[in-house]
Order: structure tokens, then sequence, then C-alpha cells
């Protein structure tokens, strides 16, 4: 009496982390991570990184298709005449601390959005792609706001004539960034704008089936994204690279971190066996970086330890992942270590957005089940017992 009854056939068919569990059917991306395959609507991400902008890409994902010049031309317009945001935000983030984490900031503010934008009219077009374009326009705005205003200071107001990237870089910086290093990040904006079923999509997703305004939507993802073993590992694979201190110390860190079972930040990936396609891209755009700014001491101790994991991990399928050196690029851009998730949430939203709408189009609220563990039959105790019980132990 009072044990817990455990069906063994559920038991066999649960998958901790819901682990190789298909979620949904989406036509968004793919991923093989045999062969290190990643496609957004059927096009490779290294066509994409090449040929596409990040607001091309974003409209791919979200309407299925890649634009017209004409459809193209009035999403970019549409994109830069909403990129101010509403004074209250600005000023309820001038309450925030200075110490609170940006991702934090970005979450709060997301959400107040819906305070000015929601009406929850999921069934009318228009609804939807002015939520589309205002939380691809104002996210950023949102970014570099909270990095001036934490310093101290009023934010810059966008500049419509600058794009996308180049816009974000200004308002964070306070300088209009080299035309070589906005496209660089452009490009980094592109690579992190999807990737299938990860835990942030997935809350966005949940969020997304209860029919909620796509502002929440947006926020719950980015409360996800924050994780330490989500969006938040390229801030710590700078701290790794720190800690390590020289190309000397590679090989004695990483033997450490084998024997103790410590995590090496920026490697494996739950889908990848191979080198991350993005990883491979985020490299190559270090190197650019480095060609024209200036060299980083960081990159020569990634490139051993990248060599040195290999050596150590490659057998069991633990290559660098996008995190690995996207960081090295954001440093280099000027952007600082705890903004590297928040840009990774400007990209992000794009996906997120893209699911969403999806969702929409063949909603069943999520509602999974579980297979409980807990006693039975139980009778209840009293508090003057609950007391005494106490007392005499």
């Amino acid at each position: 009496m009072g044990k817990p009854r455990i069906a063994m056939t559920a038991v066999s068919e649960f998958r901790p982390g819901l682990e190789g569990v298909p979620a949904t059917l989406s036509s968004i991306s793919f991923v093989d991570g045999q062969r290190g395959v990643l496609e957004y609507r059927g096009i490779s991400i290294e066509q994409l990184a090449q040929q596409s902008s990040f607001l091309e890409t974003a409209y791919l994902l979200i309407w299925g298709h890649l634009p017209t010049q004409q459809e193209l031309t009035e999403f970019e317009h549409e994109i830069r005449y909403h990129r101010r945001i509403k004074f209250r935000i600005r000023d309820m983030m001038k309450c925030f601390p200075d110490s609170g984490h940006p991702m934090d900031a970005l979450q709060a503010s997301a959400a107040a959005l819906g305070l000015f934008y929601s009406r929850r009219a999921l069934d009318d077009p228009e609804y939807i792609r002015a939520a589309v374009v205002r939380l691809l326009a104002k996210i950023p705005t949102m970014v570099a706001a909270f990095q001036l205003i934490r310093k101290g200071n009023d934010p810059i107001q966008p500049r419509d004539e600058l794009d996308y990237a180049a816009n974000f870089l200004y308002m964070l910086t306070e300088r209009e960034p080299d035309p070589v290093a906005a496209r660089i990040f452009d490009i980094c904006l592109t690579l992190h704008a999807e990737h299938t079923i990860n835990a942030s999509t997935f809350s966005a997703m949940v969020t997304a089936s209860t029919l909620t305004d796509p502002y929440a939507v947006v926020a719950s993802a980015v409360g996800t994204l924050a994780g330490p073993l989500h969006g938040g590992a390229n801030e710590e694979v700078l701290d790794m690279l720190e800690a390590i201190g020289s190309v000397e110390n590679v090989e004695p860190y990483l033997d450490h971190c084998i024997a103790t079972k410590t995590r090496i930040m920026g490697f494996g990936h739950r889908v990848y066996k191979v080198k991350d396609p993005r990883a491979v891209i985020l490299q190559n755009l270090a190197e650019q970086l480095f060609d024209i700014f200036g060299h980083d001491p960081y990159y020569e101790i990634a490139v051993a330890v990248e060599k040195a994991a290999a050596e150590r991990l490659s057998h069991k399928g633990i290559y660098p992942n996008v995190d690995f050196y996207s960081g090295l690029v954001y440093r280099k851009l000027g952007i600082p270590s705890d903004l590297f998730t928040p840009v990774f949430a400007i990209a992000r939203v794009a996906g997120w957005l893209a699911h969403w709408k999806e969702q929409l189009n063949e909603n069943r609220i999520f509602r999974p089940t579980q297979i409980y563990t807990g006693s039975h039959n139980l009778d209840y105790t009293p508090i003057a017992d609950r007391d005494l019980a106490i007392e005499s132990d």
C-alpha cells in the first residue's frame, strides 16, 4: 500500500528529454547530422550564407519561398519603418538593473510588445505579417538599447538608410560599421536563423499551440534560449579559451576535462556527429575578420583545442558546434560577450516565427503525458500531528 505502480511498457517508451521523439511535421528546415547537412526550405546553408541576406532568408523561412525583388524590397521597407520602439518600453528598460543579464531584459521587453500590439487575431493574415515585421524589426533595437542604457546612456535611434545588420551594429557601437564587418554579421544571423526542433523552438511551438499572441511565443523562446545548454554556450566558450590561456595548456586542459567528465564548451551536438556546417562557415568568417581587422590570440587556442579534441573525441562523434567559433566572430565585431546569446535570439526570431506560423496551420495544443512515480493511497496527517512528529525527532 502506498507504493507506486509503474507500467513497464510505459517505462520502456519513455525518452528523457523526448530524445528522438517526433513532435511535429515540418517543411521549414532539415538536418542530416551524419553528413553535416543543414537546409532551409531545401536550400543548403552554404548557398544561403554565400548568396542570400538575413532578411531574404527570414522571408524564405516564414513564407516558404524565396521572395521576388518586389516582395523583398517591400519586406525590407516594412522592417526599416518599424525598427523604433515605444518610449514606454524604453523607459521600462531604464528601470532594469544594470547588472541584469541582457537575455532577461530581452525576454521582458519582448513580452511587453504584446501590451501594445497583441490582438490575437491569428486568423488575420495582415495581423500575422505585422507581428512578423514588428518582432524582426524591434528585437535588435531592444538589444542595442539595453546595452547603452545599462552604461548610463540614452539609446541611439535606428538609421533607416542602413541595412538590417549594419543598423544593429551602429545602434550597438555608436559607429557606422565597416561594410565587410556588416556583411559578415549578416551571414552570422543567417547561420543562426533556424535549426529544426531545438529546445527554444519547441518552447515556442508549445506556447503557440495555446493560440496566445506571437510576442508571448517569442518571449518564451528567449527564456529557453538563455540556458547554458542552449544559446548561452557561446559565452562560455570564450571563458574556456581564457581559462586555457595558451596553446601549450590546451592538451592538459582537455585531458583534465575528459578525466573529470567536464563538458568542453562548444563541442558536441545532439544531432551532428561531424563538425557542424555552421562552425565551418563561422571559422572562415573569423579568419576573414582577422585578416582585415587584426588577429585574436584566442583563435590560435581555439584551433589547437579543435585539433586536440579531434584526436581524443572524434571516435565519439564529438566535434565543434555552432557556438565554438561564433563568439570569436562577435568579439572581433565589438559585441560584448553577454550579448552573444541576445544576438543569437535576434537571428532565431526568424525560425521561431516560421514555426509559429506553421503551427497555426494545423494547430493542436501540446499535451504530452507522464509516467507517475509517486505513491498512492496515503492518509492526510493533521498539522498538529506533523509538528509533534518533528519534535519527537
